[in-house]
């Protein structure tokens, strides 16, 4: 173990792994976001610091309600001071707090958190075939299925209920930059007003966002986008470029629209990039505003679209944001700002450490390992060296 290993163990001897995972949080800067939005006002033992632990810890241990929750709290009364709950927690309290405190104050504190470990991580994905340099966003949404008669406020359907997670996920680091949350009705599109295109990034969407009013804005923001092309895309080809149909590009064409609506939405010239997939034995045609990159690359940044929906279904399956503990849009909305939370708190806990666990292992040793008193570094490196010793006995010994 390195010095500075030494000295994390030191640090937190005798402390809980739930009490170490929080040291990495500024409580500074929760206490700014709880100001901004005055959560604490008239409030007298339990706080919104106190409702974030009890919210965090339902998510670490992936409790089903709020009464799992306080039963599992109870269950471990005499540690919970060391935890930063000094009383007990009844479980209206907590369903009070989630329905009447602002839900921004999490929101806020997530976005801190995401700055933070979008600074601390560097590549999580194999970008090899990839040379360009630029910031690369997926952006996609995604719809959990409500009750109606419960949830009468998330309109989706005549007899169904849904909301949607409108998500702009960074692609090299694997992190959430943008979380917007909408009842179902919200057409996938209409995120585009309300972002902030970051000049020179490159925006990857799938079809559902192709309105070219929306698109030309991003070019005017010195932004790229790259999404694919509905069938009855009307074109007028102005130029080629010369492809390699070795690597799957069929064509790679400058167009201007055709359409007269169309012409008036975006009036400058794009490219449109005609694409075979050999392993999926499938044709795409891409479109862009980004008229000097490689065709393949353009190919592959659509490909990496892809780990938005893996992000998807690693947060449905492994955070708690598909069962809610609270029916109003504000504790709906406060639970999910708090399963973002604990999910960037994993990821900077894992860049911390410098593990080649995964997000979901690790996940799994703190969920089981809360209330224990072993430095979190400890556990998770013993685990990553008996998962080493497993790989090796499970391997095929020939002499």
């Amino acid at each position: 173990m390195n010095y500075l290993a030494q000295k994390r163990a030191r640090m937190n001897r005798g402390k809980y792994v739930f009490a170490q995972l929080l040291s990495l949080l500024d409580h500074n800067d929760f206490n700014r976001c709880v100001e901004r939005y005055q959560g604490n006002y008239r409030v007298r033992q339990f706080s919104c610091w106190h409702q974030f632990l009890c919210l965090s810890f339902g998510q670490l241990t992936h409790r089903e309600s709020l009464r799992d929750v306080i039963t599992c709290l109870e269950a471990h009364q005499s540690k919970l001071y060391h935890l930063g709950l000094t009383k007990g927690v009844s479980r209206s309290t907590l369903a009070d707090a989630n329905e009447q405190r602002d839900w921004r104050i999490y929101a806020d504190f997530a976005h801190i958190l995401i700055n933070k470990a979008r600074s601390l991580r560097g590549l999580t994905v194999d970008l090899s075939e990839i040379s360009l340099e630029n910031p690369l966003y997926a952006l996609d949404a995604t719809t959990i299925d409500l009750c109606l008669e419960v949830f009468w406020w998330a309109k989706f359907k005549k007899h169904k209920g849904a909301i949607k997670l409108h998500t702009l996920l960074d692609i090299r680091c694997q992190i959430p930059c943008f979380v917007h949350i909408t009842d179902g009705s919200v057409h996938d599109v209409n995120v585009l007003d309300i972002l902030e295109f970051e000049a020179d990034a490159f925006y990857i969407m799938d079809r559902g966002y192709l309105d070219w009013e929306r698109l030309f804005i991003i070019n005017e923001a010195k932004a790229f986008f790259v999404t694919r092309a509905k069938k009855n895309f009307a074109f007028k080809r102005q130029s080629s470029n010369p492809t390699d149909r070795n690597t799957g590009v069929i064509c790679d064409q400058l167009v201007y629209l055709k359409n007269l609506n169309a012409i008036k939405d975006y009036p400058q010239k794009i490219r449109r990039i005609k694409y075979r997939d050999k392993e999926l034995n499938k044709t795409y045609v891409f479109i862009t505003n980004h008229l000097g990159a490689k065709a393949i690359e353009i190919a592959q940044l659509y490909k990496n679209r892809w780990q938005i929906e893996l992000f998807f279904k690693w947060i449905k399956q492994h955070l708690r944001i598909k069962v809610f503990w609270g029916e109003t849009p504000n504790a709906v909305k406060t639970q999910v700002w708090v399963a973002v939370c604990t999910y960037v708190m994993v990821a900077i806990l894992k860049e911390k450490l410098q593990t080649s666990q995964t997000m979901n292992e690790i996940l799994q040793i703190l969920s089981v390992s809360v209330f224990d008193k072993t430095p979190v570094n400890q556990l998770i490196m013993n685990s990553a060296s008996q998962k080493s010793n497993d790989d090796r006995d499970n391997s095929l010994t020939l002499f």
